[in-house]
């Protein structure tokens, strides 16, 4: 059983930087991290590969959001800079066994965090 809690969320101001944790992050997943804005799908916004050696980002988040895992310490983390207003939502990180050509899709992970709130101003 894998648990995953995400942290760092907040409100912050449009052009401002946010540090997204999520602990629970074996090294046996690869891991992604979705948002969900009200009344949106949820979208795929990065992912990292078991190793940490591959990453994918999402076009719209390319350029200034980073992601990166600690393996020692089964963390993965979400660097956000240059937030836009657009980017309010519901971060979610999850853990991905197999399927690391399925990485966009929502259902290829195993198992989701709780979610943890970001919100930019304008």
């Amino acid at each position: 059983q894998v648990q995953l809690v995400e942290s760092g969320g907040g409100l912050v101001q449009a052009g401002s930087s946010l540090r997204l944790s999520c602990t629970g992050a074996s090294s046996a997943y690869f891991m992604g991290w979705f948002r969900q804005a009200p009344g949106k799908e949820r979208e795929f916004v990065a992912a990292i590969s078991w190793s940490g050696g591959t990453t994918d980002y999402a076009d719209s988040v390319k350029d200034r959001f980073a992601i990166s895992r600690d393996n020692a310490q089964n963390t993965v983390t979400l660097q956000m800079t240059g937030l836009k207003p657009e980017d309010t939502a519901v971060y979610s990180c999850a853990a991905g066994r197999n399927f690391w050509s399925e990485r966009r899709v929502p259902g290829q992970y195993e198992y989701w965090g709780q979610g943890t709130q970001v919100t930019v101003a304008s």
